[in-house]
């Protein structure tokens, strides 16, 4: 390869807000132009090409095989004496949904596999009725993630409902008796402004095998702002409906509490404008629970009665831990007792407190350094086991399991149905500092007792929309610490690991905070002598892509090797495309002319600079991606190759593309080819002996 497929470079330079921002590839956003038809085409002829043609493809990919099909189950939901839960077999593509009968019996209540052998059938979501009679379950189909509603009667199997389209990212809660239950659904494309379907939700109510768009009954959201995100939590008597709303993904929200049997229009608790978080529900024992940032970075928990819930009558209950991120909470029901889950550090903690006065009566003994992905109790209208707490468990070498805590002991009730066996691996949480004197951490894995190096490292990270970097399985760390490198991962500002401060300190015009973690991370790991920067590679996805891609234009010397996932990076156009307003608040935006000077100081596409060496870069792009738009990493290779000093064969700039898939979950055997190219492209060239464009480090 002595050259990258041609790509036209428009002269198109536009002032906004004073700035001259050029976009010479802005024509590859618009997929369908013939001219980006035969890019792409030139692009996924090249990157298999040379993706096939690297020998650490294979390896990788027969270390990650038994890895990922390990399968995992998840924790049970009770319902009148059932449990639903999720679990995947080693030869299965996705979760199958099972209820398992209280004489013990398991059957398959939605299997996606048997509905669609191409694997392209994902479960989105399910939520069971009180009794256990009924099932709401959501489905999408080839990464568009538009799901599609449905309702069985779980006994037979029989679909007494479905499809009901538009429910995407919708919440589920089942009224008494499982012939009503609440949703959110947006407007018809007709009620609402052209190219705003995608936005426009309300909270309806609707009545099982009645027509939704002729006979749901509204009940909030009428004249809401286009970007709404609605929550709700449905008290089990039926009574009460809590709401929160949410301008896209901005980190406050509204909150609204309505009586369902006075028929009064809900009540405001929370604004907007307060600029705080609450996630509430009615409890069992009749209160008004309220998990909430109000008066704590790190949450805190407060009690109400939903008949008086003023933020003046809140009781405060559990206190904010000055070093631990309070997360959730649980009510067990004939002890009258709460679980409390918190992280430190980002490593799970559970207690369990007394519910009337909120002190800790006992430690819950948890496996180790490791992440607690599920909790729960049983219902009202389960009779047994009615002092028990389930709690799904994971860490870096523990599929998903299920734990069964009661009596003090805490047994391993369902592991992960797979035997795949993980390379012995050493794991310990770093702390260094940052350009600006932060202390920030970072787990690092390397090969049990073999502490030798410098070796080939992966670094990766997150940083935003306050989530957390915590230790869960991840087969990709593992093979690529078995094949004898090392594997860091640096829990950034912008995440939410040490409370909403953290987050607020890496979003907006703090971004830049983010960066220079990572930055700091990377000559942490070489200046502990895990590794050089020829032998350093980094791996993002999502806002870890816009993350690497920032990374790799402000640092090019300190990487030899970046793999770019499902990016954002061109940031002064991301609200133009798919869902991009939702993240305004987090980033910033490009109407505003201070936003657009956040945005522009660092947006990777506009920072790409011509004559530099960068680094080898693998992009990867998913056609159906519903989120990222696949033209933010067109636009970027397109730049990168044009720019880039670096010799083609060494270093190349390639773009990965997959259609039939999203932005979020895959079938097994997808997820297997898609890390297997990747860990291939990375090991690759962090162990490649010579490198004509960077001197040994």
């Amino acid at each position: 390869m002595d050259r990258y497929p041609a790509a036209e470079r428009l002269d198109l330079v536009e002032d906004l807000h004073g700035h001259l921002v050029a976009d010479p590839y802005r024509w590859l956003e618009d997929a369908a132009d013939p001219r980006t038809v035969a890019w792409s085409s030139a692009q996924d002829t090249l990157a298999r090409d040379r993706l096939d043609a690297m020998p650490e493809r294979a390896a990788m990919a027969e270390a990650l095989e038994p890895l990922l099909r390990a399968g995992g189950v998840g924790v049970p939901t009770w319902r009148a004496g059932r449990a639903f839960f999720t679990k995947r077999r080693p030869d299965e593509e996705h979760y199958v949904l099972y209820v398992r009968e209280p004489d013990g019996t398991e059957r398959a209540l939605v299997d996606v596999n048997a509905e669609d052998p191409s694997g392209l059938t994902v479960l989105d979501g399910w939520a069971a009725s009180h009794e256990g009679t009924r099932l709401a379950y959501l489905t999408s189909v080839g990464g568009d993630e538009e799901s599609r509603l449905f309702v069985l009667d779980v006994a037979t199997g029989a679909l007494l409902e479905g499809p009901i389209e538009r429910v995407k990212f919708t919440p589920i809660g089942w009224l008494p008796g499982g012939e009503e239950l609440i949703y959110v659904r947006r407007l018809p494309p007709d009620q609402v402004p052209a190219g705003e379907e995608a936005f426009h939700r309300r909270v309806w109510r609707h009545k099982v095998g009645a027509h939704p768009d002729e006979t749901d009954e509204l009940l909030h959201g009428d004249g809401g702002a286009a970007a709404m995100l609605y929550d709700l939590e449905l008290s089990d008597d039926g009574r009460w409906l809590v709401m929160t709303g949410m301008l896209g993904t901005a980190r406050r929200n509204w909150l609204w509490l309505a009586d369902l049997h006075a028929a009064s229009p809900p009540r405001e608790l929370v604004h907007y404008d307060d600029d705080v978080r609450v996630h509430a529900w009615v409890e069992r024992d009749g209160r008004l629970y309220l998990l909430t940032t109000h008066d704590a970075d790190r949450w805190r928990l407060c009690v109400a009665d939903p008949a008086a819930p003023d933020r003046t009558q809140w009781t405060e209950l559990v206190a904010e831990d000055p070093t631990a991120v309070l997360e959730a909470v649980r009510y067990v029901p004939d002890s009258n007792r709460l679980v409390i889950l918190r992280t430190r550090h980002g490593s799970s903690e559970v207690d369990l407190r007394d519910a009337a006065t909120g002190a800790v009566v006992e430690q819950v003994p948890l496996p180790g350094l490791g992440t607690v992905i599920g909790l729960s109790t049983v219902d009202e209208l389960t009779l047994d086991n009615r002092d028990a707490v389930w709690i799904g468990w994971t860490d870096f070498v523990t599929p998903p399991s299920v734990h069964r805590y009661a009596g003090g002991r805490l047994e391993l009730e369902a592991s992960a149905p797979g035997a795949a066996t993980p390379p012995a691996v050493d794991t310990r949480q770093a702390t260094y500092t940052s350009a600006d004197g932060t202390e920030v951490r970072m787990y690092v894995l390397s090969p049990r007792g073999d502490q030798d190096g410098p070796r080939p490292t992966l670094l990766t990270g997150y940083g935003g929309f306050a989530i957390s970097s915590v230790p869960e399985y991840n087969p990709q760390a593992l093979a690529w610490v078995g094949a004898g490198g090392v594997y860091a991962e640096a829990q950034l500002r912008g995440g939410s690991e040490e409370g909403e401060d953290w987050h607020r300190a890496g979003m907006r015009e703090r971004k830049q905070n983010v960066f220079d973690d990572f930055h700091a991370a990377a000559e942490y790991l070489v200046a502990e002598g895990w590794t050089t920067s020829g032998q350093l590679a980094i791996s993002g996805g999502s806002n870890g892509g816009l993350l690497v891609g920032a990374a790799l234009t402000q640092r090019p010397e300190l990487f030899r090797a970046v793999v770019c996932a499902k990016p954002l990076l061109d940031m002064v156009r991301y609200e133009r495309f798919l869902i991009g307003r939702f993240w305004s608040h987090e980033y910033g935006s490009a109407d505003d002319p201070d936003e657009l000077a956040w945005l522009l100081s660092y947006s990777p596409y506009h920072k790409v600079v011509a004559g530099t060496a960068y680094p080898a870069v693998l992009f990867t792009s998913y056609e159906a991606d519903a989120r990222t738009d696949p033209c933010h990493p067109r636009k970027m290779c397109a730049a990168l190759q044009h720019a880039t000093a670096s010799d083609p064969h060494s270093r190349p700039v390639l773009l990965r593309r997959e259609v039939g898939v999203g932005h979020g979950a895959r079938a097994v055997s997808r997820a297997i080819a898609l890390a297997a190219d990747m860990l291939g492209f990375l090991a690759h060239h962090t162990n490649q002996a010579h490198d004509t464009n960077q001197p040994a480090s």
